[in-house]
């Protein structure tokens, strides 16, 4: 019998430190999330499933991590709501080393797996 494949909950996190642009019908935004969710329905046969909450932080600085898309992502990892996150470059998540490193604990802590 073969085994059964485990779902992943996998988010897409997009970033644009800047507002310019955003107004358009596809700016940044759009064009990341479209690779990323391609990149998830390639995966598809590994049981890879796109969630519908949009994780985005249109004009954020990638300086802080003070954005809300971030801090919905993080808490809905910690609510065990997710289990992957899907970034079009790593430095969408941030642009600081230490914010990194605390990005990655709390991924590691919930037995996380980010994919660039």
């Amino acid at each position: 019998m073969p085994a059964e494949r485990r779902v992943r909950r996998c988010a897409v996190y997009t970033r644009k430190s800047s507002e310019e642009g955003l107004e358009q019908d596809f700016n940044s935004l759009d064009a990341q999330r479209e690779a990323c969710e391609a990149y998830i329905q390639s995966q598809a046969g590994e049981g890879w499933k796109l969630v519908r909450t949009r994780y985005d932080d249109g004009g954020y600085s990638g300086g802080s991590l003070d954005r809300p898309g971030l801090e919905q992502l993080l808490t809905d990892i910690r609510d065990r709501k997710l289990d992957t996150v899907v970034v079009y470059k790593v430095d969408r998540l941030t642009r600081s080393l230490a914010d990194f490193a605390k990005i990655v604990e709390v991924f590691d802590t919930h037995g996380f797996r980010s994919c660039p």
